[in-house]
């Protein structure tokens, strides 16, 4: 496991109900913290995603430069690395993990931001799949915080199609005869190959497997080696549990679903005053651009930036397309300079 700190909660109270004594927060930072406390951004994880997922979008040259920015990434709830089932003792342990939101991600990353480093501003939050979700958290929980927000092929509330292609991958995943309800005493490999497999046909588009790209730009020596060696190999690498942690955040993911906005999901988007580029992917099966743009409409100071990409969910992340990525290194470096 890659080098990162522990920001210790407490007593963290989620919005479920549960509190979880002894919380932690990991986190992995880059660069330095300027005197002015200015040259900030966060860039949280995303689902099955640890810190160093995230590194595809950090050097020098790059728009999340360590030389100009002090960058920090939390991991999420649930990843394994903070708080999470396969790491917190009885008795919320394993299947018995609360059950955590996406407002409960932000707020103990403000706390980290607030209480761990005196931060009062933020240059920007970006992020992919869930990462995105948590930008847009972030812009609407503190809008006079942050300067920018970057959600890439995510989204500010999960869709119904969304809800249901993820019961999909949690059925894969419970039928191993081995669950035993989250109690397992012997991983349940059976299912975490199976959840590969269901990703395998919504990561990436119909037309990313028309033309071959998984053998001609990945690599793969054929369909069967890119199905085990990338999509099972990756769930493989997983703990369970923790998978349907973060899966139960992303299905229940809504940036108005909190004491300020009772669920008024316009009234949260209008609230994200931060300039915005919301970049869907043209062919993203999770998160098509037809709900960036009902986002984009309701937000006063965003635009849609589209990837024009076969990558589909992986337009631009996590580092799979060469080409989407300096895409979006220039749109991030655009930002950042305006």
């Amino acid at each position: 496991m890659e080098d990162y700190e522990i920001f210790d909660l407490g007593a963290f109270s989620f919005q479920r109900g549960a509190t979880l004594r002894n919380a932690k927060l990991a986190y992995k930072t880059f660069g330095k913290l300027n005197a002015a406390k200015d040259n900030v951004i966060v860039y949280p994880t995303w689902y099955s995603g640890f810190q160093q997922d995230n590194y595809w979008l950090i050097g020098k040259g790059m728009a999340l430069d360590p030389d100009k920015y002090f960058i920090i990434i939390p991991n999420m709830f649930g990843n394994g690395m903070s708080s999470s089932p396969s790491n917190t003792p009885e008795p919320y342990n394993a299947g018995r993990f609360p059950n955590v939101t996406i407002y409960d991600n932000v707020r103990a990353q403000h706390r980290l931001v607030t209480e761990k480093f005196g931060i009062e501003k933020i240059r920007m939050v970006v992020g992919w799949s869930m990462g995105a979700l948590q930008a847009f958290q972030w812009g609407a929980l503190y809008p006079d915080m942050v300067d920018i927000i970057v959600p890439f092929c995510g989204s500010a509330k999960c869709s119904r199609h969304n809800f249901v292609f993820l019961e999909g991958v949690k059925a894969a995943l419970t039928a191993d005869a081995v669950w035993a309800e989250g109690f397992y005493k012997e991983r349940p490999t059976r299912g975490l190959r199976a959840v590969g497999r269901v990703y395998a046909g919504w990561g990436l588009s119909q037309a990313f497997y028309r033309q071959q790209l998984d053998s001609k730009d990945l690599g793969y020596s054929s369909m069967e080696d890119f199905l085990v060696a990338f999509w099972e190999g990756h769930f493989l690498a997983r703990d369970a549990n923790d998978l349907l942690a973060m899966l139960w955040t992303w299905q229940y993911g809504d940036i108005s679903d909190n004491e300020l906005y009772h669920g008024d999901f316009k009234k949260a988007l209008a609230a994200i005053k931060p300039k915005a580029y919301v970049m869907p992917c043209r062919t993203d099966l999770y998160f098509p651009p037809e709900d960036s743009e009902v986002e984009v409409a309701n937000m006063p100071n965003a635009r849609l930036v589209p990837f024009e990409s076969v990558w589909g969910h992986f337009a631009g992340g996590p580092g799979t397309s060469v080409e989407d990525v300096k895409f979006l290194d220039g749109k991030l470096k655009e930002l950042l300079a305006g």
